[in-house]
């Protein structure tokens, strides 16, 4: 596994992405974005706290705080560097094991993401609030549904308080954005607007090209 440039700290906040090949889909029936979800649980929620996550057709986000180390005794837990490698080592059975299913699912061969998943540190406080709205509003902005909620395959609803999902952290919600309506009206104005600060826009480049 190549060495990352940025490693995985704990308590710090990280964007994963990542697109189909040549911008192609990745999810392409109902089944294959529960069983992505299932994967997510499985590999990435031990390092991982999941706060905002949209699954696309073609793509999908996944907002998280990586873990501090469990077990304070271990000198390998306590080691950022193992953690670090922990968490791409997550990432990367999560999408070896989703690839290995489609591929069966479907009759095909060769690769279905493009390259290696990203995981880009969050910079600003600012980023990361408007970071939990952008993923939120994706299937909007995409033209796939015509409100947050009518979108299944995110935890906007969990956000909301109408569907009783685990991968959520409400405590994060009522810290940075109070209550579910207080929240919806933020993302409702960006859906509305599309309105994002200059230097926020500068932070999407690497993803929304």
């Amino acid at each position: 596994m190549p060495r990352r440039v940025v490693p995985f700290l704990p308590d710090q906040y990280y964007h994963f992405y990542n697109r189909g090949n040549n911008r192609q889909a990745v999810f392409f029936e109902r089944d294959n974005f529960l069983y992505f979800l299932k994967g997510l649980k499985k590999y990435v929620v031990p390092y991982v706290d999941i706060l905002v996550y949209s699954l696309m057709p073609t793509h999908y986000h996944v907002l998280g705080r990586v873990k501090p180390p469990q077990t304070q005794n271990s000198e390998f837990l306590k080691n950022s560097e193992f953690l670090s490698a922990e968490v791409s080592r997550a990432m990367m059975r999560l999408g070896v094991s989703y690839t290995k299913a489609i591929n069966k699912r479907f009759a095909r061969v060769g690769a279905l993401f493009q390259g290696q998943f990203q995981g880009k540190p969050v910079q600003t406080y600012e980023h990361l609030l408007n970071l939990c709205v952008y993923i939120h509003a994706n299937p909007v902005k995409d033209g796939l549904a015509a409100l947050p909620e009518d979108w299944e395959f995110s935890n906007y609803l969990e956000w909301m308080g109408l569907r009783a999902g685990t991968l959520v952290n409400r405590e994060f919600i009522a810290e940075n954005f109070g209550t579910p309506e207080e929240y919806r009206q933020l993302v409702m104005d960006y859906v509305q607007t599309r309105n994002l600060p200059d230097e926020f826009r500068k932070y999407l480049q690497d993803f929304e090209t």
